[in-house]
């Protein structure tokens, strides 16, 4: 995906955001346009390159095998093996191999762990590898770096990339991120910074602990 205010903003508003309300879970106002607090998350960057779809909100859901539970992010369709991106510069913190989240990565930046589920590639002696991708506990990574591809790996029915993120241990949802994101862009420009950025502004969104 280009880094420009317009495609990320043709994302965002794609959200099914109505769909995250009815679950009841609460969200705050986010800052005004152009505030200090809202410009830092123009450095983000969306996860997904090839774009498809949103097919699954935040929040409680009916599961793919017809289970009611709650869902840790958001999950966006893309094609298989198709590239990954870093949201913000951090540190590997765990690499996952599990029957639910499948072959997935788990990445702090400061007070913030975002999670990638259902990766293509393979992961062996504690480091995933998926094409010239090696990432291993400890390592750090860029931000907008390729970190991985898209897969059907874990609980999964098709492909596509389970982005979650915690703040301080208490999820939240993804797409009020992508929100903060789609604003600081167009109060600031749609440009993300070459150098390294700071750690991503506290959020002004109800969490779920």
């Amino acid at each position: 995906m280009r880094s420009g205010c317009s495609d990320l903003q043709r994302h965002a508003g794609r959200l099914l955001v109505v769909g995250a309300l009815a679950t009841g879970l609460a969200w705050a106002a986010l800052p005004a346009a152009g505030s200090r607090r809202e410009s830092g998350w123009r450095q983000g960057v969306f996860p997904v390159v090839s774009f498809v779809a949103y097919t699954s909100h935040f929040g409680t859901r009916s599961g793919p095998w017809g289970r009611v539970e709650p869902h840790y992010g958001l999950d966006i369709a893309a094609p298989m093996g198709s590239p990954i991106r870093n949201w913000w510069g951090g540190t590997v913190q765990s690499v996952i191999n599990d029957s639910t989240c499948g072959l997935g990565l788990v990445i702090r930046s400061g007070d913030y762990e975002h999670i990638y589920c259902h990766l293509s590639g393979r992961v062996s002696a504690g480091t995933y590898r998926s094409g010239p991708v090696q990432l291993r506990q400890g390592q750090p990574v860029r931000t907008g770096e390729l970190i991985g591809h898209i897969g059907v790996s874990g609980r999964s029915t098709g492909p596509h990339l389970h982005w979650g993120m915690r703040h301080r241990g208490a999820w939240m949802d993804p797409a009020v991120v992508l929100r903060a994101m789609v604003r600081a862009r167009q109060s600031g420009g749609g440009a993300v910074r070459s150098v390294a950025p700071s750690v991503p502004p506290a959020p002004s969104v109800a969490q779920s602990r």
